[in-house]
């Protein structure tokens, strides 16, 4: 049986305390570690507008990014929030989440949702 070493972390929680001390905390030190070889964290909801409004949340994007984390928003999120050019200008690849997370789910992909 082989190990699916691929962690989705499904961010959801606009709390800044949370994002700070959980969310990209674990994603940067499951890289660095070696924890996971693949760590996707999917921005989602309210975060969008948080990651587009927050100074303080951009700066994590972009160490989390650096450290090798994929990072990636909701596109339908985004658009009900008007942030799609803001988050793009970070780097940070928008897409439809959709389809994508159902396959994840279906597939019993490793994720973490907050």
């Amino acid at each position: 049986m082989s190990e699916k070493n691929h962690l989705y972390m499904l961010w959801t929680s606009a709390d800044l305390e949370t994002a700070e001390k959980m969310v990209f905390m674990y994603a940067e030190n499951s890289k660095l570690h070696g924890w996971w070889e693949e760590v996707t964290l999917i921005i989602w909801g309210p975060t969008v507008k948080l990651t587009a409004e927050s100074n303080k949340i951009q700066q994590l994007v972009s160490q989390v990014s650096e450290s090798g984390v994929n990072v990636t928003s909701c596109r339908r999120c985004a658009e009900l929030y008007g942030v799609v050019s803001q988050l793009e200008s970070q780097c940070i690849e928008v897409i439809y989440w959709g389809d994508p997370l159902t396959r994840i789910l279906k597939q019993n992909e490793k994720i973490i949702t907050v």
